[in-house]
């Protein structure tokens, strides 16, 4: 197991090794003690999720305000999905900055995202499947989203697949919107929870 940051400042790419025979295969998607050494404290692990989805199914771009916010360990068993991560932090260095990474079944590896991160995924097969660890449970009034086409965002959506978004997420405010609106998180908000999740709190 190879840890990495990526492009996005507070996100990494956890490359994953596959143990397989004649019987089939094990892959250890998921080492606590790997991933505090990389990000400075434990994940806490509040819910686990998991999703199937069609191809073209593009799920974000999402993220929960901030205290306590919401971190995200995603991981994807079956099918492939293009996986995407934004910093949507005001005052952040990386503001406004993605990174991507490819998860399938073939090549396992997983994507950390910390609170205040805005999250998307693509779906490039029928049946991709995607679990994921997250810090705390679903809230659906501290729950936010960005458009996901938004162009200034500029997104690598490949252009051969047809998109199927929900209302929420087709109806999402740009970024510029949602910043205007004072829906993001600041990088403040965000250093002062990953310092508090630092010292075990």
């Amino acid at each position: 197991m190879q840890i990495r940051e990526l492009a996005v400042r507070d996100a990494y790419v956890i490359d994953l090794v596959a143990h397989g025979d004649a019987r089939g295969r094990f892959t250890e998607w998921y080492r606590a003690d790997v991933l505090s050494a990389a990000v400075g404290h434990a994940l806490p692990l509040a819910q686990a999720n998991h999703s199937v989805s069609a191809r073209g199914a593009l799920r974000g771009v999402h993220f929960a305000l901030v205290p306590p916010g919401q971190a995200k360990y995603v991981y994807c068993p079956a099918g492939r999905v293009l996986d995407v991560v934004i910093d949507v932090r005001v005052g952040s260095p990386t503001f406004g900055l993605h990174d991507s990474v490819v998860l399938d079944g073939e090549q396992p590896r997983a994507v950390y995202l910390a609170e205040g991160l805005g999250h998307a995924f693509l779906s490039l097969a029928d049946g991709s499947s995607v679990t994921y660890l997250v810090s705390s449970a679903y809230d659906p009034a501290r729950e936010v989203g960005v458009d996901p086409l938004d162009p200034e965002l500029g997104l690598p959506w490949p252009a051969d697949v047809e998109f199927a978004l929900s209302a929420k997420d087709r109806e999402a405010p740009t970024l510029a919107q949602a910043r205007e609106q004072g829906l993001l998180p600041t990088m403040a908000e965000c250093e002062a929870r990953y310092a508090l999740l630092g010292t075990g709190g």
